[in-house]
């Protein structure tokens, strides 16, 4: 019998998203919805508060990533949407943030994540892991800030 998330667990609580990656349905949509107030947030801090997050967001992901899956015995499993989280805020980076640019950042980052195309499926499958884990949602954002900068450059997203 594998074992249950505890959100009593620091570790979980985070990997979970604060609990919104235990949605039934499309926990990752979910968790990246979480991500919106807090790009937000972080965008009014300063591009150093943001990359600082970015950064710690990622190191400590791979940890509670990595904890929470072996706790419950499951690589990736749904409900951990901590990846998301970091995903969507490397996807807003040095990004102007508007309601347009996190809808747009949004369905970007969803689309990348969940269509997995060459090479993040090729990673996704390969490396586990937290630091699996995290890579793949790192990858997936990739392509969508390239997207949304180049709207930025074209001066098409303001």
């Amino acid at each position: 019998m594998k074992a249950q998330f505890q959100l009593t667990k620091w570790q979980h609580f985070l990997a979970l998203g604060f609990g919104s990656g235990l949605a039934p349905k499309a926990p990752g949509t979910f968790g990246t919805l979480v991500a919106l107030p807090l790009v937000w947030l972080l965008s009014l801090a300063g591009t150093g508060w943001f990359v600082t997050f970015l950064v710690a967001g990622t190191l400590l992901g791979i940890y509670v990533c990595g904890k929470a899956a072996a706790d419950v015995g499951e690589h990736d499993h749904g409900a951990i949407v901590w990846d998301e989280i970091i995903g969507f805020t490397l996807t807003m980076l040095l990004v102007p943030v508007s309601v347009t640019s996190l809808l747009l950042g949004f369905a970007l980052f969803r689309f990348f994540d969940i269509v997995k195309p060459w090479p993040i499926r090729w990673f996704d499958q390969r490396v586990h892991g937290g630091f699996g884990i995290m890579l793949d949602d790192l990858l997936a954002a990739l392509p969508a800030l390239a997207i949304l900068q180049s709207l930025v450059h074209l001066g098409w997203l303001v």
